[in-house]
Protein backbone atom coordinates (compact mmCIF):
# COMPACT_ATOMS: atom_id res chain seq x y z
CA UNK A 1 0.00 0.00 0.00
CA UNK A 2 2.80 2.76 0.72
CA UNK A 3 4.31 1.87 -2.70
CA UNK A 4 0.72 2.95 -4.70
CA UNK A 5 0.77 5.92 -2.60
CA UNK A 6 3.96 7.26 -3.55
CA UNK A 7 3.86 10.46 -5.43
CA UNK A 8 5.64 10.58 -8.94
CA UNK A 9 7.18 13.34 -10.32
CA UNK A 10 6.35 12.13 -13.93
CA UNK A 11 3.23 14.19 -15.57
CA UNK A 12 -0.02 12.10 -15.83
CA UNK A 13 -0.01 10.97 -19.20
CA UNK A 14 3.29 9.18 -18.50
CA UNK A 15 2.92 7.31 -15.53
CA UNK A 16 -0.21 6.24 -15.17
CA UNK A 17 -1.02 5.56 -11.57
CA UNK A 18 -3.92 2.73 -10.71
CA UNK A 19 -6.07 4.50 -8.36
CA UNK A 20 -7.82 0.98 -7.71
CA UNK A 21 -4.99 -0.13 -5.03
CA UNK A 22 -5.23 -3.40 -6.67
CA UNK A 23 -1.69 -4.98 -7.39
CA UNK A 24 -0.69 -5.95 -11.30
CA UNK A 25 -2.09 -9.31 -12.03
CA UNK A 26 0.64 -12.14 -12.50
CA UNK A 27 2.98 -10.53 -10.19
CA UNK A 28 4.62 -10.61 -6.91
CA UNK A 29 5.06 -7.54 -4.63
CA UNK A 30 7.85 -5.31 -5.66
CA UNK A 31 8.47 -7.18 -9.11
CA UNK A 32 8.25 -5.28 -12.46
CA UNK A 33 7.46 -6.25 -15.75
CA UNK A 34 8.02 -4.53 -19.53
CA UNK A 35 5.44 -5.58 -22.28
CA UNK A 36 6.06 -5.51 -25.81
CA UNK A 37 4.38 -5.96 -28.84
CA UNK A 38 5.71 -9.90 -29.59
CA UNK A 39 4.86 -9.79 -33.52
CA UNK A 40 7.60 -6.18 -33.93
CA UNK A 41 11.08 -7.48 -35.37
CA UNK A 42 12.30 -4.40 -33.94
CA UNK A 43 10.82 -4.90 -30.08
CA UNK A 44 12.19 -8.35 -30.28
CA UNK A 45 15.86 -7.13 -30.65
CA UNK A 46 15.47 -4.80 -28.12
CA UNK A 47 14.10 -8.07 -25.49
CA UNK A 48 17.09 -9.97 -26.67
CA UNK A 49 19.28 -6.88 -25.16
CA UNK A 50 17.31 -6.80 -22.02
CA UNK A 51 17.83 -10.28 -21.61
CA UNK A 52 21.25 -10.07 -21.75
CA UNK A 53 22.39 -6.96 -20.03
CA UNK A 54 19.89 -7.61 -16.79
CA UNK A 55 21.93 -10.01 -16.22
CA UNK A 56 20.06 -9.45 -12.20
CA UNK A 57 16.80 -10.82 -14.11
CA UNK A 58 15.13 -8.03 -12.28
CA UNK A 59 12.56 -7.45 -15.02
CA UNK A 60 9.83 -10.06 -16.35
CA UNK A 61 8.26 -10.03 -19.43
CA UNK A 62 5.21 -10.04 -21.34
CA UNK A 63 4.02 -9.71 -24.56
CA UNK A 64 1.20 -7.20 -25.13
CA UNK A 65 -0.35 -10.67 -27.06
CA UNK A 66 -0.36 -12.76 -24.92
CA UNK A 67 -2.68 -13.63 -21.51
CA UNK A 68 -0.61 -12.11 -18.79
CA UNK A 69 0.00 -8.91 -21.12
CA UNK A 70 -3.90 -8.50 -21.80
CA UNK A 71 -4.31 -8.70 -18.67
CA UNK A 72 -1.69 -6.14 -17.15
CA UNK A 73 -2.93 -3.78 -19.99
CA UNK A 74 -6.29 -3.70 -19.05
CA UNK A 75 -5.80 -3.76 -15.18
CA UNK A 76 -3.40 -0.45 -16.04
CA UNK A 77 -6.49 1.46 -18.39
CA UNK A 78 -3.98 0.87 -21.66
CA UNK A 79 -6.00 -0.05 -24.89
CA UNK A 80 -5.90 -4.40 -25.57
CA UNK A 81 -5.82 -3.80 -29.20
CA UNK A 82 -3.70 -1.72 -31.18
CA UNK A 83 -0.94 -0.98 -28.97
CA UNK A 84 2.03 0.78 -29.78
CA UNK A 85 4.31 1.27 -27.23
CA UNK A 86 6.29 -0.15 -24.52
CA UNK A 87 4.41 0.03 -20.64
CA UNK A 88 7.06 -0.79 -17.72
CA UNK A 89 5.10 -1.62 -14.40
CA UNK A 90 6.32 -1.26 -11.40
CA UNK A 91 5.30 -0.66 -7.84
CA UNK A 92 1.93 -0.03 -9.17
CA UNK A 93 2.61 2.54 -11.88
CA UNK A 94 2.56 2.34 -15.32
CA UNK A 95 5.13 3.92 -17.63
CA UNK A 96 4.97 3.91 -21.10
CA UNK A 97 7.03 5.42 -24.35
CA UNK A 98 10.48 6.54 -23.52
CA UNK A 99 9.54 6.94 -19.87
CA UNK A 100 9.63 3.23 -19.67
CA UNK A 101 12.25 2.74 -21.47
CA UNK A 102 14.03 4.92 -19.35
CA UNK A 103 12.71 2.97 -16.36
CA UNK A 104 13.70 0.37 -17.61
CA UNK A 105 17.25 0.77 -18.18
CA UNK A 106 17.24 2.27 -14.61
CA UNK A 107 17.25 -1.21 -13.38
CA UNK A 108 20.15 -2.25 -15.83
CA UNK A 109 23.82 -2.33 -14.45
CA UNK A 110 26.47 -0.32 -16.08
CA UNK A 111 27.68 0.60 -18.88
CA UNK A 112 23.97 0.61 -20.09
CA UNK A 113 22.55 2.81 -17.40
CA UNK A 114 25.06 5.21 -18.80
CA UNK A 115 22.58 6.13 -21.06
CA UNK A 116 20.44 7.20 -18.42
CA UNK A 117 21.32 10.78 -19.19
CA UNK A 118 19.64 10.47 -22.40
CA UNK A 119 16.28 11.44 -20.72
CA UNK A 120 17.12 15.00 -19.87
CA UNK A 121 16.37 15.59 -23.50
CA UNK A 122 12.90 17.09 -23.80
CA UNK A 123 10.08 14.67 -23.00
CA UNK A 124 8.39 16.04 -26.18
CA UNK A 125 11.88 15.32 -28.24
CA UNK A 126 12.16 12.37 -26.31
CA UNK A 127 8.44 10.79 -27.47
CA UNK A 128 8.67 12.51 -30.70
CA UNK A 129 11.04 10.39 -32.09
CA UNK A 130 9.86 7.19 -30.15
CA UNK A 131 6.09 8.10 -31.88
CA UNK A 132 7.87 8.28 -35.21
CA UNK A 133 10.11 4.82 -34.99
CA UNK A 134 6.86 3.46 -33.30
CA UNK A 135 4.52 4.05 -36.34
CA UNK A 136 6.90 3.05 -38.97
CA UNK A 137 8.66 0.17 -36.88
CA UNK A 138 6.64 -2.69 -39.28
CA UNK A 139 7.81 -1.08 -42.51
CA UNK A 140 11.35 -0.21 -41.16
CA UNK A 141 11.96 -3.29 -39.27
CA UNK A 142 9.19 -6.20 -40.32
CA UNK A 143 6.83 -7.87 -38.66
CA UNK A 144 6.58 -11.25 -37.39
CA UNK A 145 3.64 -13.79 -37.78
CA UNK A 146 1.01 -13.77 -35.20
CA UNK A 147 2.25 -16.86 -32.60
CA UNK A 148 5.59 -16.18 -32.85
CA UNK A 149 7.11 -17.17 -30.04
CA UNK A 150 9.47 -13.93 -28.45
CA UNK A 151 13.10 -14.08 -27.97
CA UNK A 152 14.57 -17.30 -25.56
CA UNK A 153 15.20 -16.36 -22.02
CA UNK A 154 17.64 -19.37 -21.74
CA UNK A 155 15.22 -20.73 -18.60
CA UNK A 156 12.01 -19.73 -19.39
CA UNK A 157 11.27 -17.73 -15.96
CA UNK A 158 11.12 -14.42 -17.36
CA UNK A 159 8.27 -14.36 -19.22
CA UNK A 160 4.77 -14.56 -17.16
CA UNK A 161 3.22 -16.96 -19.45
CA UNK A 162 6.45 -18.62 -21.02
CA UNK A 163 6.49 -16.46 -23.76
CA UNK A 164 3.23 -18.15 -25.08
CA UNK A 165 0.64 -15.48 -26.57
Amino acid sequence: MENARRKSTAPPLYVIRNERLTPPPHLLAGERVILFDGECVLCRRLVRFLIRADWRKKIHLATVQSPAGQDLLRWAGLPTDNFSTIAYIANGEVSTRSTAFFAALGELGWPWRALLILRFFPRVLRDGIYNAVARNRYRWFGRLPSGTLPPDDGQGRRYLDRGRG
